[in-house]
């Protein structure tokens, strides 16, 4: 229950410490997958800090008792804290993309939007798992790199099960996982308006944009999280 100034305080914090952690941008549906996902319910437990990344979950939150006056949203939190990066000199590195040329465009898109921020590696994995020997160069690239700061656009639920799986083996402090932000960022997919955003609109926009994908997955998260919204509302009360 925090905003995105508490978030990025979390974050500096891990850096100035060294101490490893991740964070989760949690929109509805990675709260829903991580009902029947036990790997991924676990990682969320795990993290150093979950925060909601919609705006149902800020009105759920609210109605509950909280006072959000806002969501963190993974996009929005990279913005700010890659200008933060940029400002006070942390490394980062980029993990996730569609494929290299993504991430290309996400890395120059960043350095001409943060001029002085220092992206010191990146990588775009392919859709199968990595082999042991894959995994274990990765890790290797990014020790060697030595940044502070790892974003992780590998989508709802990889991410989550990765940043939990390679915490004790990346000299990281800090690893997000945002989502769609690196296609975002990159210019491969547009942003839904702002009144959209902080209406909670911005799911149709983005079914708009990939029914296919998403359709399916609106239809059969949203009404379940409604489901047990009511369910907890209705006992807590």
């Amino acid at each position: 229950m925090t905003d995105y100034e508490g978030a990025m305080e979390v974050m500096d914090n891990l850096v100035e410490t060294r101490e490893r952690g991740y964070v989760c941008a949690t929109p509805v549906h990675a709260l829903m997958v991580a009902q029947d996902d036990h790997e991924m319910m676990s990682a969320l437990h795990g993290a150093t800090m979950v925060v909601p990344d919609g705006m149902p979950l800020v009105w759920a939150s609210n109605l509950l008792g909280e006072s959000l006056e806002d969501r963190v949203y993974g996009p929005e939190l990279m913005r700010r804290y890659c200008q933060r990066s940029a400002e006070r000199g942390h490394r980062v590195w980029l993990y996730g993309g569609r494929d290299q040329g993504t991430l290309v465009q996400l890395a120059l898109s960043l350095r001409r939007n943060h001029p002085d921020i220092q992206i010191v590696g990146g990588y775009s994995p392919p859709f199968r798992p990595l082999g042991d020997q894959e995994e274990s160069e990765i890790v290797d690239q990014i020790n060697e790199a030595r940044p502070d700061v790892l974003w992780v656009g590998i989508g709802v639920p990889k991410q989550e099960k990765w940043m939990a799986h390679m915490r004790d083996r990346l000299d990281v402090p800090v690893m997000c996982g945002v989502g769609a932000a690196f296609d975002f960022h990159a210019g491969r997919i547009p942003m839904a308006p702002r009144w959209m955003q902080d209406n909670g609109l911005e799911w149709a926009y983005r079914i708009a944009q990939e029914p296919g994908r998403l359709l399916p997955r609106y239809l059969y998260y949203n009404p379940r999280f409604l489901v047990s919204f009511a369910r907890q509302y209705l006992a807590e009360r």
